[in-house]
């Protein structure tokens, strides 16, 4: 239920990715690229010749900002009607930002005497939405680290001077936003504090308030306290639970598609809160 391809940091192409879900008889998956529909139309093609259902997915750029001190994070959208003109709208302005940041955070490593160019990073992105572990591809290509992990712990975390933030929605929009098409939100990761700040109990229960229907439990970034913690607060808020990879293909190490699944009546559940077009109501 979360997966990304070459149309964001992935490095598999749409088609690759669900070659490889069906390789691993998987019966169900979601493409969910960074602030981007661009895979989805190769992937319904790679989905129909392999078998494998194919969720139709976005993962959000967002920020919490209910105590004053925003804080980044994800949200999956599910579902949704990618040709609504709002959410295509604010996707355009959120991918607008990131290659302007990119290339601040690039300006900042090579004044630091490290050697990178933007014509380096442009060079090694080629996706509709350009993000870090570009750049880290990048420092890789140039010597200056030997994989994405070490380029993120030494380089590109929000810790560090070099990081740049980039446009984001407001994430009880973005859960209003995608609701209003038809589609259904999960909270990504919301403990993956290996990231860096996660945002605490009292936002997600605001989201829940504005229409979050799940939250991702299962998650590499998620000890064992975490996901029992995450499954008492999904049942005390009545949120639905997914589990995913959080897959790049060869750009998270060791992360196999399908690592961790979701159950087949959360997967009912979610579809069931999606709205079919027929059903919705006109924006107030």
């Amino acid at each position: 239920m979360h997966t990304h391809s070459t149309a964001s940091d992935g490095t598999l192409s749409p088609t690759a990715v669900l070659d490889r879900a069906a390789l691993l008889e998987l019966d169900v998956i979601a493409l969910t690229d960074h602030d981007t529909f661009a895979g989805l139309d190769e992937a319904q093609i790679a989905a129909s010749r392999v078998g494998v259902s194919l969720v139709e997915g976005v993962e959000l750029s967002c920020m919490w900002s209910g105590n004053g001190d925003p804080v980044r994070l994800h949200l999956l959208g599910y579902l949704m009607d990618r040709d609504d003109p709002a959410l295509a709208e604010g996707l355009r302005r959120v991918r607008d930002d990131r290659v302007p940041r990119l290339q601040r955070m690039t300006e900042r490593l090579a004044a630091d005497g490290i050697e990178i160019t933007w014509d380096q990073v442009a060079a090694v992105a080629g996706s509709s939405s350009v993000g870090r572990p570009h750049l880290a591809d990048a420092l890789i290509a140039t010597g200056a680290v030997a994989d994405r992990e070490e380029a993120f712990d030494r380089y590109l975390h929000q810790g560090t001077p070099y990081y740049v933030p980039h446009a984001a929605f407001e994430v009880l929009d973005a859960i209003r936003l995608v609701i209003g098409t038809g589609g259904v939100t999960v909270f990504a990761h919301p403990l993956a504090r290996s990231r860096g700040r996660t945002v605490p109990d009292e936002a997600i229960e605001q989201m829940t308030d504005a229409g979050l229907a799940g939250l991702e439990v299962d998650h590499r970034d998620h000890s064992a306290e975490d996901r029992a913690h995450l499954r008492g607060l999904a049942a005390r808020l009545d949120l639905l639970t997914t589990g995913s990879s959080d897959y790049h293909g060869t750009g998270k190490k060791d992360n196999e598609l399908g690592e961790n699944l979701t159950a087949p009546d959360q997967w009912e559940r979610l579809q069931a809160t999606a709205t079919p077009p027929g059903a919705r109501r006109p924006r107030v």
